[in-house]
């Protein structure tokens, strides 16, 4: 599919500036702004580099404005919101904007149109521009004005702070340390001169974060202007990195990248998988692990008494990963999330086993087993070298789940059973004694989870001490998931040789599904229960969680109960973009997500709609629609394609509006939402 705005999209600001573009370099740093190269957002810019990847992201470069002058007449490309004024207004000159393999804009100035391709190199700090001068009856002059935040992502550059005024200019290369153990800004402009004026730019406005009821003005600074002379036929190749490009060439730099991106396409002829093969690139990165002193933390599965794991500690002779080496990790979502352990684990199969990629999936599968502590896999690693957080039920869950499917990608036997089957022994013995937030089989053999003011669940919104949606006790996708615990972990027992004990853990699952039929079935509604809490009252929320007792390797539910349940998702809950995390006809249904972080939050899980709903949806569809599942899944996949062209060009977002028409929210990619979309898509031959 071909993802394109024209003309007149992109010469209207108020349309324009709500679609975006991302570039990504494999380390969890990334280029982006909106389609007209206005920055909506504090993490647009040009040069968002991952100091320690994949975490400590800076914004280093903010953007880069171009202007031509011919004639002694002045045209500036750039385009910036100051709040009063939009000044200048350079997408005036733009008249297309692609999304191909990189992102391509193509400007037409008075005659002289030039095409301005943008990448990242992979597995570096490092942005590439390229313009192309498709046309130009006279020689002109191309000025360059760099626009430096140089600050943490998070937050916002202001005038009075300070910023080193010195550079060095040599051959065309600018360098800059911003600040004292501040990362090295390089500027590589080739035939460029260089005029040395430095000054503050006030007052940038970034609506997107004003909406998000976020501080919103930022000033950048400028330590001088590059002019380049250009006629017909030029290309002019720019480089910005955090290191020396002295002897790269960024033409050759592009082609290296661009093969790389031909590699992964080659999954399908089909132009809307290739798209989302590309956007699942983006979320698979290296993670750098400090070298430890001694093996303390090696094994954390077997050390009951390691509540917090200070630091990361990958030992997996196995598998090659040795302390110090880099490791891939799966980011949860640009521009602000690192690594989840859940979001990894939902993503791996549809990220990692429908595009090919066994060996980074076996490798994320071992890092994440050497940091289970007391039989929980982390929740979510942190930025700045802070230990892991443990406050989830559900990724270690979802990890059987992943090792299950990569075993029937790859039937890797030697490393599930060898390596990976005693972390699972260790994570089910700890889950039926009891872990961390009160996680523990009770005497009817579902999971309970959780302590007051906890949220273990990915419905996980919490405002201080307001859990917004309180799912303490038996929530009904937990109780899925632990029966496809217990019946993978069966299989690999017996798939080992342990006859006996794989008797045993099946006698516990089919005890855990004679409780749920039990239990969960809610006759008034036609529906599963979502919750049964704490007192063992039962919550008849009508939400989308009910769907993994289908779904799922292993289901809860079939026959009549599934189709009933079904019909009533697909009437109150899906939508073409995912499904509404609460029915309209509940009186706490929110269905515009925005304002400030209390409104955000307060209807993260309560109307808003999850774009990596589809796939358990698509699924259970696909184990009780029969003959006519194929067609009905299609048209879901079709009706979500136009998705693509939308919020960020290319890849699929976190969140939308629940009522239509469905404005994208949240961030603007996430690796569950492309992954799960792309495995139902592979496995099922919906394209």
């Amino acid at each position: 599919m071909q993802l394109k705005k024209e003309k007149s999209f992109l010469q209207d600001f108020n349309k324009a500036y709500q679609d975006e573009w991302l570039e990504t370099n494999g380390l969890g740093g990334w280029s982006g702004s909106s389609v007209i190269g206005c920055n909506t957002r504090r993490y647009h810019g040009l040069l968002v580099a991952a100091t320690k990847p994949p975490t400590e992201r800076m914004v280093l470069v903010s953007k880069l404005d171009e202007s031509i002058v011919v004639n002694d007449e002045r045209f500036e490309l750039g385009t910036n919101d100051y709040g009063t004024a939009i000044q200048p207004n350079g997408n005036k000159y733009l008249i297309s904007f692609e999304r191909k393999k990189s992102p391509e804009w193509i400007y037409d100035v008075n005659g002289i149109v030039i095409r301005k391709t943008i990448s990242m190199v992979h597995d570096e700090n490092t942005t590439l521009i390229l313009y192309d001068v498709v046309r130009a009856r006279n020689p002109f002059a191309m000025e360059f004005l760099p626009l430096i935040a140089a600050r943490g992502y998070h937050s916002l550059q202001h005038s009075y702070n300070n910023i080193f005024w010195d550079v060095q200019f040599e051959n065309g290369i600018f360098h800059n340390q911003p600040y004292e153990n501040a990362p090295d800004i390089f500027i590589s402009i080739p035939g460029s001169t260089y005029q040395h004026q430095p000054r503050w730019f006030y007052k940038f406005n970034y609506e997107l974060e004003k909406y998000r009821g976020l501080d919103f003005e930022e000033d950048l600074f400028n330590h001088g202007i590059f002019t380049v002379q250009l006629k017909e036929g030029d290309q002019l190749g720019i480089i910005l990195s955090t290191q020396n490009p002295a002897g790269g060439n960024a033409q050759e730099l592009f082609s290296a990248e661009e093969n790389r991106k031909q590699s992964i396409i080659k999954i399908s002829d089909n132009e809307l998988v290739q798209q989302m093969a590309l956007a699942a690139d983006q979320f698979i990165v290296r993670r750098d692990v400090e070298k430890e002193n001694g093996d303390d933390n090696n094994n954390n599965h077997n050390n009951s008494n390691n509540n917090n794991t200070q630091q990361l500690a990958y030992n997996s002779p196995s598998t090659g990963v040795v302390q110090g080496e880099a490791l891939k990790t799966i980011i949860a979502g640009y521009h602000w999330f690192t690594d989840w352990g859940r979001d990894t684990m939902i993503s791996l199969p549809g990220l990692c086993l429908s595009t090919g990629r066994y060996a980074d999936a076996k490798k994320i599968i071992a890092a994440f087993s050497k940091n289970v502590s007391m039989g929980m896999l982390p929740n979510r690693f942190q930025d700045n070298n802070e230990p892991p957080e443990y406050n989830n039920v559900d990724g270690t869950l979802w990890y059987f789940v992943a090792i299950h499917k990569y075993l029937q990608a790859t039937n890797d036997r030697e490393f599930i059973l060898g390596e990976i089957l005693p972390v699972l022994k260790d994570i089910i013995d700890w889950h039926f004694k009891g872990t961390r937030y009160n996680i523990h089989v009770d005497t009817d053999g579902l999971l309970f989870a959780g302590e007051k003011g906890q949220q273990l669940t990915w419905m996980d919104a919490r405002i201080g001490d307001w859990v917004v949606t309180p799912r303490m006790g038996k929530p009904v996708e937990i109780q899925a998931l632990w029966y496809n615990v217990l019946k993978i972990f069966a299989g690999l027992l017996e798939m080992n040789g342990q006859s006996a004990d794989a008797d045993l853990v099946n006698l516990s699952a089919d005890k855990a599904r004679i409780s749920f039929e039990e239990k969960f079935w809610y006759v008034k509604g036609n529906y599963l229960y979502d919750v049964i809490d704490e007192n063992g009252n039962p919550d008849s929320s009508l939400r989308p969680n009910q769907l993994f007792a289908i779904s799922l390797p292993y289901a809860l539910l079939e026959g009549e109960k599934a189709n009933a349940l079904l019909r009533m998702v697909e009437e109150k809950l899906y939508t073409p973009v995912g499904l509404r995390s609460l029915s309209p006809d509940d009186p706490r249904y929110v269905g515009l997500y925005g304002g400030d972080a209390l409104k955000r939050d307060g209807s993260y899980h309560q109307g808003t709609v999850w774009s990596w709903l589809l796939g358990a949806y698509i699924e259970a569809w696909e184990k009780t629609a029969g003959d006519s599942f194929t067609t009905y899944a299609k048209k879901i996949v079709s009706d979500f394609a136009y998705h693509l062209n939308e919020g960020c060009i290319g890849s699929i977002s976190e969140i939308l509006d629940g009522d239509a028409p469905y404005h994208p929210r949240g961030c603007v990619a996430q690796a569950w939402g492309v992954a799960e979309m792309l495995r139902v898509i592979r496995e099922y031959k919906l394209l």
